[in-house]
């Protein structure tokens, strides 16, 4: 007599495979193409920058404390309290921590893509240093709660976010390179080392930046005022900031000149003139601010154009070296991801 009832991997009614053993063997057998793994490295990218203008908002709303532990929104509960603080900056701050989770699924997402289609360990670093990533912010943001908002846990805050675009922008750029292709300089020495020099100018522009913005007059909470705050004259490190702000643009330029001069790729040169022009919008917004009194609404347009000065930084600096000569044609970007697609394909229309 033969058992005739229904495997663990089938349905009870139908003898098919069960919806949780479908999705295990979608994720087991199916690989993204290049294209949808730039459009999760691209989500993820946007989610970066995002989460760090929903922190602007905050601190412009005076909003930072509306929660005032952590994990917890309040003590003995991870929701918003009524009356515990005002409504508004409950929800404000409630809501920046919930985006928190919507970044880590597009960190998931990206590390899931990765694997899936079996890409280089390059790309699976960046993937899983989003998610390293975005714990440490985690930790860093409940270290500025218990600190009352002081202007250095809210400085090293922002910093890390910053560098978490940086490193989702470098997974969507090399997504598009092949595995198999050998990396190749693809600018000289000369425009690689300027470019490095305009990254450090970059980093020192947003340090001194988050100096301005700890000696201002936007504490983060609407009842710190000027406690906590960076004790230094804000005209005088707008000042420092401006100048190291010229320092970045002059490097940039002249690495756009020197793409010229050395017949650089068409991309490389689009990246320099999109990045040349995200400067020049970001300047006129820090003007702007410097002589109207630094209005709070200007606040999160000046924290967004730092994420996208950051993010086309980072792009320019990825046709520094490239992987040429790889093998022409690959849907997945991976020679063993285009065999494991083309398996699964051809099992697809086998049923």
């Amino acid at each position: 007599m033969t058992d005739s009832s229904p495997t663990a991997t089938q349905t009870p009614r139908t003898g098919k495979p069960g919806p949780f053993n479908r999705i295990r063997s979608f994720f087991r057998e199916a690989a993204p193409s290049i294209k949808q793994q730039r459009i999760i490295a691209l989500i993820l990218l946007i989610c970066q920058g995002g989460i760090t203008v929903s922190g602007s908002i905050v601190r412009v709303t005076g909003s930072g404390l509306g929660c005032e532990t952590w994990p917890n929104c309040h003590a003995g509960s991870l929701v918003p309290v009524p009356g515990a603080a005002p409504w508004i900056h409950q929800v404000i701050e409630f809501g920046n921590r919930l985006l928190t989770f919507v970044v880590a699924a597009a960190a998931i997402a990206a590390i899931v893509a990765m694997h899936m289609a079996k890409r280089r360990f390059e790309l699976k670093l960046y993937a899983w240093l989003s998610i390293a990533g975005i714990a440490v912010q985690a930790v860093l943001g409940a270290i500025s709660v218990f600190m009352d908002l002081h202007w250095w846990a809210v400085a090293i805050h922002f910093i890390p976010s910053m560098i978490l675009v940086w490193i989702a922008a470098m997974l969507y750029s090399r997504i598009k390179e092949a595995d198999d292709g050998t990396r190749t300089p693809e600018l000289s020495d000369a425009i690689r080392y300027l470019a490095i020099a305009a990254v450090v100018g970059l980093s020192v522009v947003l340090m001194t930046g988050t100096m301005v913005t700890g000696s201002g007059v936007h504490a983060g909470d609407a009842g710190v005022g000027m406690e906590g705050r960076l004790d230094i004259d804000t005209k005088l490190m707008a000042y420092i900031h401006a100048g190291c702000m010229y320092v970045y643009v002059l490097f940039t330029v002249i690495v756009q000149v020197l793409l010229y001069r050395k017949n650089a790729s068409d991309a490389a040169k689009k990246a320099g003139w999109v990045l040349i022009a995200c400067i020049i919008i970001q300047w006129a917004i820090g003007v702007f601010q410097f002589y109207m009194g630094v209005p709070r609404w200007t606040i999160p347009f000046h924290i967004g154009m730092s994420s996208v000065v950051t993010a086309y930084t980072a792009l320019l600096y990825a046709h520094g070296i490239v992987r040429a000569g790889g093998t022409s044609g690959l849907e997945t970007g991976s020679p063993a991801g285009d065999v494991k697609r083309e398996k699964r394909q051809k099992a697809l229309a086998a049923r």
